[in-house]
Formats: C-alpha cells, structure tokens, sequence
C-alpha cells in the first residue's frame, strides 16, 4: 500500500515547486519529487477526486493579485501539464476550494481581503465569475487593521460556501447557486470572539457541525450548522496549562472515522492536539504532542486512518506518526523526509 500527497510549498528559486510525496510503509520508504518546478509560492495545492486535474496558486502580489493555476496530471507520468492560469484578483490566495459537484472553485486572496470564484470548463481551465471583497478589522490592530479571508470551505451538500475572516473575526455564510452567473450571495456572518482570527474549519460529513481553527487564541470551536446558520457549542483550548509563549494555531483535520479531530499549532509551541468525541457527542482533550518539527502549518492523515503525516515550514521536514485506530492517539515514527518549506499536503486517491 502506497499513500500518495501532493505537497504545497514556499519556494526560493525556480527548481522548487509542487511536489508528490509517495509513502509505503511495508517497503520501508518515504518518498518525495518535484513535480512541477518554476511556480512561485504553490502554498496551497489539491486535485478532483479522479486524480486527474490538480489546482495549485501563486501566493504573490501582483496588480490583479495572485495566480490561480490548473494542470493535467497522468498516472503513468511524473510530471504535470499546466492548463491554465487566471489572476486571483486579489493580493497572497492562500485557501483553494472544489465544489461538492467539483465543477466550481473558490479561491481566499488573504492580504486582498477578499475571495473569488471560478467555473471549472470540461477541459480544466477556469473561467472568472465573481469576486467578493470584504471590509472591517477587529481588536488587534498589528494583524486585524483589514480584512484577511483566509479560507472558503463549501458545506458538504453544496449549498453554502463559508469564508473565515482572520482580520474582521468572522465567518461569513454565502448562499451558492450553480446557475446564477454571480453564485455567490452573502446569507448572515457569525461574529467569534474579538481576537480570535479565525483560519481553517472544516465539516463534519453531515454537514451538520463545525470544527474552526482561531489561529490567534490557539483555540478550537466546535459550532453547530442548520440551514445556513452556525451557533457555538463548545470551545477548547490548545494550550497547555501555563503555557503563556508565542501561539499560531494552523491546520484543523477531522479522522476519517470522526472520533479525533486533529489541531496544529505553531509559534513556540510546535504541537499537535488530539481531540476525542464522547458518547454524549461533547469533545475532550485526549493528547498533546510535539508535531516533531518546527512551524507545523499543515497535517494530512491517510485514508484509512493508520497515519498522521506533519509538514514543517521552519524545519524544511514531513515527519510520520502512527495512529491508534481506537484511541486516537498518535506516536512519532523514525520517518522523516526533507522539502524546502512543506506547508500543505494534499491526499490523493480520495
């Protein structure tokens, strides 16, 4: 059994780029290439569930922003084909998102404070259809003087598309209509608390709750969602007790069982959390640890849940852990492999 990532990457010079990280724990190897050099800045990459297309952005700032690129990609080749490219119209896109049906993407311009969507053509370019720009700030005015849209994750049956807004402390809930030329349309925005910067949320399969990341508190909010509306359930924090160093809470990930959800944060803390479902449906704290690295921005877990994989930005590393399929808990391996500046992986074979 091989598992397969395509890795997003900062980069220095034009021999960096997206990379594929192929591991096969029977065979003992840990595996990385670069399959596509030259781009600048792919800090964020995924793929339609065939494997076929593979969506990847410039993070830069140009006059229209960044750069929103797709490409072929063939099994029996190593590298990709580029298809097409668009401005993000808005400066350092950060956040890529598929729709359900995969005919549609979003993409969260962070220093433009705002997102833009595009329509996917049967042949994989993309076509512009809206762009949405956001204004507010909140407390903190070293990070939160303007808008800075982070990510834009749509709810699991397509309907709505929510956009999390690090800079004015709020995620903002977007009716989607397919077949309206403009298809996004702002339904209500749920304020959280003043400070927080909101970053990465990710949905239950029912689309009925919520787990979102503050990335300035290091804290986690579980929110329940129905019919367009979220509403707090609990909140947990990622700190340990007395810890009062530098905090960046980055990447939230739901096992494929739903038991764990799966945190990292950064700053001096460099940690994963372990989050465990109760009977009662609450959540607990079950486990810390170091994320085995420096800068944990991103983590992936395997398909069939065996293996929790963290890409370290500072440290230039992905390290392996073992996961415990009843319990959640995770334990560092011995693997390990080096890439410039790893800060998203991508699970392919979905």
């Amino acid at each position: 059994m091989t598992y397969s990532f395509l890795v997003g990457t900062y980069t220095e010079d034009s021999t960096q780029g997206l990379n594929q990280l192929d591991f096969t724990p029977s065979e003992n190897k840990l595996e990385i290439r670069t399959i596509y050099p030259g781009i600048n800045g792919p800090s964020f990459v995924l793929a339609n569930s065939a494997g076929d297309k593979v969506f990847t952005l410039e993070e830069i700032d140009n006059v229209q922003g960044g750069n929103i690129i797709s490409f072929d990609r063939d099994y029996d080749k190593p590298n990709l084909t580029k298809i097409s490219e668009a401005p993000s119209f808005g400066g350092h896109p950060c956040y890529l998102a598929l729709s359900p049906d995969e005919k549609f993407l979003t993409a969260a311009n962070y220093s433009g404070g705002n997102f833009s969507a595009y329509k996917i053509n049967e042949n994989g370019d993309l076509t512009h259809l809206q762009t949405i720009q956001h204004e507010g700030s909140s407390v903190n005015k070293g990070r939160q003087s303007s808008p800075h849209v982070h990510s834009t994750v749509f709810s699991p049956d397509g309907k709505y598309l929510l956009v999390a807004d690090l800079g004015t402390d709020e995620v903002y809930v977007y009716d989607f209509n397919a077949n309206s030329t403009e298809p996004l349309t702002l339904n209500n925005a749920y304020k959280v608390t003043p400070g927080d910067g909101p970053r990465h949320l990710v949905f239950a399969a029912d689309g009925k709750e919520i787990m979102l990341v503050q990335e300035m508190t290091a804290a986690l909010d579980i929110l329940s969602f129905d019919s367009g509306k979220i509403s707090p359930k609990q909140r947990i924090s990622l700190l340990s007790e007395g810890f009062e160093s530098s905090v960046g809470a980055a990447e939230v990930r739901l096992s494929p069982d739903e038991k764990n959800i799966y945190v990292s944060n950064r700053g001096d803390a460099n940690t994963i959390s372990v989050i465990s479902k109760k009977d009662s449906g609450e959540y607990e704290f079950t486990q810390q640890i170091s994320s085995g690295g420096i800068m944990p921005r991103n983590f992936n877990l395997t398909a069939d849940g065996k293996y929790l994989l963290s890409a370290h930005q500072a440290s230039n590393d992905i390290v392996v852990f073992e996961r415990d399929l009843e319990t959640g808990k995770l334990t560092q391996t011995d693997w390990k492999v080096s890439v410039h500046s790893p800060v998203y992986l991508f699970r392919l074979g979905d």
